[in-house]
């Protein structure tokens, strides 16, 4: 893929992806319009599918939608609230933590920098970008694994870990791109990119495509 293509394969994905439902987390924060929302909703979804992050988040958040009720909940409640996402016992260990930090150190409000985010247990550079992002609408790249893995095989970067995916994009992706790119690539890659067999000949970004890493499509 040459550099320059990425302002076309960006216009594709954004006609592409009206047609597919928005990543979970998005629309939590479209809903809800608070960054300690899109934390909570981010740390429920890792590992796990969409549906089970949507209901989990409706179901914490009509309860403690703000870290001092989180804070006072007992982690068995927490786990209740938030069961059957993934690795729900650690999630609801991590969440009381993080709300509790954030009464004590932070008055109650979620860090709105990178730096402030990844000091609160449990939160990684794909949470603290999501954040940054569709939180508090700065600028900021989040690399998952569909923004990583779709990124290579088109060949616009040459990475092996999403963190170093980041770090690429930072210095290649015309900035104007920065806040999207994730719920296009994500959207993208949950309905047609998917990491087996990908379905390519559905793709409209195929002419830009260097297919690098498939060997199996549909």
């Amino acid at each position: 893929m040459r550099d320059e293509d990425i302002h076309r394969v960006v216009t594709i994905l954004r006609e592409d992806c009206r047609k597919w439902k928005e990543p979970a987390v998005t629309e939590v924060a479209r809903v809800r319009r608070d960054p300690f929302s899109v934390l909570v909703s981010c740390l429920l979804s890792l590992r796990t599918k969409d549906r089970e992050t949507r209901k989990a988040a409706e179901r914490l958040l009509s309860v403690a939608g703000t870290p001092k009720d989180l804070a006072a909940l007992p982690v068995e409640e927490i786990e209740r609230l938030i069961y059957p996402v993934g690795f729900y016992r650690t999630k609801a260990r991590n969440l009381k933590a993080i709300a509790r930090e954030l009464v004590e150190r932070y008055d109650s409000r979620v860090p709105d920098s990178l730096e402030g985010l990844l000091s609160l247990k449990g939160v990684g550079r794909k949470t603290a970008n999501l954040v940054i992002t569709i939180g508090y609408d700065k600028d900021g790249i989040c690399v998952d694994t569909h923004v990583h893995r779709i990124m290579n095989r088109l060949g616009y970067v040459e990475t092996k870990t999403p963190e170093e995916t980041e770090f690429a994009l930072r210095r290649k992706l015309p900035r104007q791109y920065w806040k999207e790119i994730n719920d296009l690539l994500v959207t993208h890659g949950q309905n047609i990119c998917r990491p087996i067999s990908p379905l390519c000949s559905r793709c409209r970004l195929s002419p830009y495509c260097a297919r690098k890493g498939v060997t199996r499509s549909r």
